[in-house]
């Protein structure tokens, strides 16, 4: 099929969304294989977006030809306490207490990990819930590539040795710091929401519910990670921090910055799939239907507060403890906590 017919029927077979460019040559540091390559110019190539990349464009250019738009995601979602800032962070770090910052890379990377059960998961066909025909929007491509390209970008090919953002993360890590320069480490548990499990929408089929909380979750996440990976390479990038190994955290934040332009396909991909979801009516399990922009918006406006107000001020007074508890330690522990407090 032509780029032009591409364009006409806005089908896409799973070969296809898979596909990679070809590279120069392939994304490999420290003799370990990522995904994704290099470009005859040199320039990261992020994997599988041949024709994903294009896709996404023609189903994003036909959702609004039909009036509709990608579900808006902007710079209010990056709202919310963070602990440490990026300053002080610096602070931990210029006073031999780096495994503030290890932790936060080691924990990124196996919640990274976890995003390969995308990969592994089988979702529901969303046509017989939904009364217009999805088959040449990206919904209708979900359980066909989309979301397991999604799974296998953050947890990478392991049978195959290729990498994802799990192992990109530690490789990140290790470049900046050493290996095993502190303890492993793994994911706090996870604050819930006081709503979990609440059904928000019972008008519709639970696994329907249970799909459309998925992506909007995701795209919460992925998009509020894109302000600690910025952050992280701030502190990678600190002309006076990891002094013995400059060029090593240097390329530690280019690596960072790879996976950054691989999360965008993300987060654009998850903004067209909600807005055509919120473009399209869904079937009631009274035989009726309602409008997606309901469905979406019975939902949305409250897992964004949770996670721009709530959830950031309780992970900070998770965070203060621990990091109090590490300063403690220091021989000269309360000039550090008094510099970390004068850099909040």
């Amino acid at each position: 099929m032509t780029d032009q017919q591409h364009r006409t029927a806005l089908v896409y077979t799973e070969a296809e969304l898979l596909a990679d460019h070809e590279y120069e040559r392939p994304h490999v540091v420290a003799g370990r294989r990522m995904h994704g390559g290099f470009l005859a110019d040199g320039t990261y190539q992020p994997p599988r977006a041949l024709v994903r990349e294009p896709a996404l464009d023609a189903w994003a250019e036909a959702l609004e030809s039909r009036g509709g738009a990608l579900l808006d995601a902007h710079a209010s979602l990056l709202g919310g306490v963070r602990l440490p800032n990026v300053e002080q962070g610096r602070v931990l770090l210029r006073h031999g207490l780096g495994e503030t910052f290890w932790n936060s890379l080691t924990i990124t990377g196996k919640i990274e990990a976890k995003g390969r059960l995308l990969a592994e998961m089988t979702f529901p066909d969303l046509q017989p819930h939904i009364v217009e025909d999805i088959s040449q929007m990206a919904i209708g491509h979900l359980g066909t590539g989309l979301l397991y390209a999604h799974g296998i970008d953050e947890g990478g090919l392991p049978a195959e040795g290729i990498g994802g953002h799990d192992v990109m993360w530690f490789v990140a890590r290790d470049l900046a710091f050493g290996e095993g320069t502190y303890p492993d480490v793994e994911p706090p548990e996870s604050i819930a929401r006081p709503e979990a499990g609440t059904r928000f929408i019972p008008e519709v089929e639970p696994i329907v519910e249970g799909l459309l909380s998925l992506l909007a979750n995701l795209l919460i996440i992925e998009f509020r990670a894109e302000l600690g990976f910025a952050e992280a390479q701030q502190l990678l990038r600190t002309p006076d921090l990891f002094a013995d190994r400059r060029s090593d955290a240097e390329e530690a934040a280019e690596i960072i910055g790879r996976i950054r332009a691989d999360e965008e396909i993300h987060v654009r991909s998850l903004r067209i799939y909600l807005g055509e979801l919120a473009h399209v009516r869904f079937r009631t399990v009274d035989g009726g239907s309602m409008p997606g922009a309901e469905v979406i918006g019975r939902f949305w406006d409250g897992l964004v507060h949770w996670a721009t107000v709530e959830q950031p001020r309780l992970a900070a007074a998770q965070q203060r403890q621990l990091i109090e508890a590490r300063i403690a330690r220091h021989p000269d522990a309360a000039a550090v906590l008094a510099a970390f407090d004068a850099a909040a």
